[in-house]
């Protein structure tokens, strides 16, 4: 994925939908246009003299009524029918974070953070980019969205060491996120007291494609809860 430019952040706690399927949502759509057009030309076309009805355009007969009737009856069944399956199928992305050990070298504590879709159906990735803001860093202007080998580069620069402060895991195009009931996280980045000390934010972006075609995508900060007293670590 190539690295977007610095902009404002996004909400944490904001998903969105960014992109809906041209074939299964405009589709749809266009062809109820097209038929609402029909319809309002029969109409106008039926209500004129019938000796101007010999006289062209007029004389173009399109369909008659009542299979146009059924036929946009058809149309906005779809339409309808579509927009309550997008519904249904649309995930739900969340993550979590906690203290625990066993991601880091030496067994040390770690702040760790996992991703999760809480909807029913299977979700894609997309695409998967991050920034980070080290301490004292303006949040909006001092990064940009990179891929993780780019984000890892720029945290060895800060003087930090993979493996012993922090794991960046990368979530592949095409890595399937399975619903779950459970809220079983998968696994998204491991950091240690010192990466939370020198990292004010590490933004993450996840975009995924719903079963319907649709992309959802949503931004948050892995930093976001570890300094909190509730979740200090235990020595």
């Amino acid at each position: 994925m190539a690295a977007g430019s610095g902009d404002a952040v996004p909400p944490p706690l904001a998903q969105r939908r960014v992109r809906r399927s041209p074939l299964l949502f405009t589709a749809p759509l266009v062809m109820l246009g097209v038929l609402t057009l029909v319809l309002v030309w029969e109409s106008v076309r039926g209500n004129i003299a019938p000796d101007a009805r010999a006289e062209w355009p007029w004389r173009l007969q399109v369909l008659d009524m009542e299979a146009l009737g059924s036929l946009l009856a058809v149309a906005v069944g779809a339409v309808l029918a579509r927009a309550q399956y997008a519904r249904t199928v649309r995930p739900c992305l969340g993550w979590r974070g906690s203290w625990t050990k066993g991601h880091l070298r030496g067994d040390s504590q770690a702040w760790t953070v996992g991703v999760l879709n809480g909807g029913q159906h299977i979700a894609t990735v997309e695409s998967y980019e991050c920034r980070v803001v080290l301490a004292g860093g303006d949040r909006h202007t001092c990064s940009r969205w990179t891929d993780i080998s780019v984000a890892v580069t720029e945290l060895g620069r800060a003087g930090l060491v993979v493996a012993e402060d922090f794991q960046l895991v990368e979530l592949g195009v095409g890595f399937p996120l399975v619903g779950t009931s459970s809220y079983e996280t998968v696994l998204m980045g491991a950091f240690s007291k010192k990466f939370v000390e020198r990292v004010d934010a590490l933004h993450v972006r996840i975009r995924v494609t719903d079963v319907v075609g649709d992309s959802h995508e949503r931004t948050g900060d892995c930093m976001r809860g570890a300094r909190a007293n509730a979740h200090a670590p235990l020595d």
